[in-house]
């Protein structure tokens, strides 16, 4: 054999083997991509849209009026309709802190609404809703308001978000506030952890949240994925793009949750257009009642009493529902009691992923969620704080308030600016929300067995979380994180 055709067909034998590797990579990858896309069906997607100061009234399925939200009432028809349902507390960081933590927001040092460079924010120690998901291989994805701090150590790209665009806080904390004046500084729409720009014209915002949501479930579909929506709207100052202005008859407010319900319309015709609908839990709801101090602009709770900044039913009961197709019965109603604080138990349990070492406060509401035969609330006790006082709690159908001054509306506003309001003291009252849901009708003398009940419930609390209207401290009440 010559040593010129010697070398040929080591050549070409050498090609060969390259070829060989080469289909074996190829096959690799498309077994990689099958097993990956087995992976994702076996996981579901999950879509939490959040809102901010949507009364319990302001849903098409809950009663509104003067505007229609149909996509989300399909989103009800679809599944499941929950009218027991409650945030942790009536005011921004508080709520959300406990949406994303599974606890009362005491228990992690965040109450109140954290303003532009606050000292404190979201404590690394605490493993958030996101957090979960990534573990088990998911795309995490974020979109709206933020509001758990915003210094960089404190953002979502550092608490379990691939992704990030949105306030840092409320829309309302900037130089052009109705009654702020110059104590407000620039508003920052911040990309990841970088400013985009100051003061952004707030008519977009919406527009641009569902924009960036629809395009990260299309980026994302071969894998599952965690997509956290949590509108700016229809927190004052109200703004709405072209699209929607002037389209309700309620005005510039039904104009907003009108825009809203476009953008869930957004999310869903995406999923139904990936084939990615059937295997995805949407949760919609709002992180407290309406602030009805700014009149037409801030919504409605009937029939329940009150609203934002009060532990009065309007201001912790919201709007809910739920949808996942073949395991949320449709067009269902559960009256049962449920929390935003749940959500991430119950997500955790779905997707199989353990529970922190720290102690949570929520509870599994699978079985709610899925209309199991006599299913009940998991909650043996609910406690209503606002900020560090322990304002009411409830057991069953009986809610017992203990004296406080709370905030009430005397003369409400109009276009954009606040009303007159005062703070009268309720003494300690015993209502039945399964009778009265608009607490009106007070029942102590009658039920001194429940009233005995539940205060001990309430020193349950305030061992554990402490009660500023008796100046107790909480002793597995944990701290916030803070900026060195």
């Amino acid at each position: 054999m010559s040593q010129i055709h010697s070398s040929t067909i080591l050549n070409r034998f050498s090609l060969l083997l390259r070829m060989g590797a080469i289909f074996s990579l190829v096959g690799t990858l498309f077994l990689d991509r099958e097993l990956r896309g087995e992976e994702a069906n076996s996981l579901p997607n999950v879509v939490i849209v959040f809102t901010d100061d949507q009364g319990y009234a302001d849903l098409g399925v809950f009663g509104a009026e003067g505007f229609e939200t149909p996509h989300i009432d399909q989103l009800a028809a679809d599944g499941r309709k929950f009218t027991n349902f409650y945030v942790a507390q009536a005011v921004c960081s508080a709520s959300r802190a406990a949406l994303l933590s599974g606890c009362y927001p005491n228990r992690i040092g965040i109450r109140g609404a954290l303003g532009p460079g606050a000292k404190i924010g979201i404590h690394a120690d605490e493993t958030l809703l996101p957090e979960f998901f990534q573990e088990k291989g998911y795309a995490t994805g974020m979109y709206g308001k933020w509001h758990l701090g915003d210094a960089p150590q404190f953002l979502p790209t550092r608490h379990g978000f691939d992704e990030y665009f949105g306030l840092p806080y409320s829309n309302d904390m900037w130089p052009f506030h109705p009654t702020g004046g110059d104590r407000y500084p620039p508003l920052p729409l911040i990309e990841n952890e970088t400013v985009l720009e100051t003061n952004p014209d707030q008519s977009r915002l919406t527009t641009q949240y569902t924009e960036r949501a629809v395009d990260f479930i299309e980026r994302n579909q071969d894998r599952p994925f965690f997509l956290y929506v949590a509108h700016s709207m229809p927190h004052v100052p109200l703004f709405v793009s072209d699209k929607y202005d002037g389209k309700t008859e309620q005005g510039l407010y039904g104009d907003v949750i009108a825009e809203i319900d476009w953008s869930v319309g957004q999310i869903r015709e995406m999923l139904e257009r990936l084939q990615l609908a059937e295997n995805t839990i949407i949760i919609y709801t709002s992180d407290n009642g309406p602030w009805l101090s700014y009149g037409p602009h801030g919504g409605s709770a009937k029939p329940l009493r009150e609203g934002k900044g009060t532990a009065w039913e309007g201001g912790v009961r919201v709007p809910c529902v739920m949808s996942w197709p073949g395991h949320i019965p449709e067009g269902t109603t559960c009256d049962e009691l449920a929390a935003t604080i749940d959500i991430l138990p119950t997500l955790a349990k779905i997707i199989d992923a353990e529970l922190p070492e720290r102690e949570i406060d929520g509870l599994n509401i699978l079985p709610l969620m899925t209309g199991d035969e006599d299913a009940k609330t998991p909650h043996e006790v609910y406690y209503y704080y606002w900020i560090e006082e322990l304002h009411a709690v409830r057991s069953g159908p009986w809610k017992l308030h203990f004296p406080h001054s709370y905030r009430h509306v005397d003369v409400p506003g109009k276009d954009g600016q606040p009303g007159k309001q005062s703070y009268p003291k309720t003494e300690m009252a015993l209502y039945n929300l399964d009778e009265d849901i608009s607490e009106s009708t007070n029942v102590i003398d009658a039920h001194p067995d429940v009233v005995m009940k539940l205060v001990e419930y309430a020193e349950q609390a305030r061992g554990d979380l402490g009660d500023k209207l008796q100046k107790r401290d909480g002793a597995k009440v944990r701290e916030s994180g803070r900026i060195e």
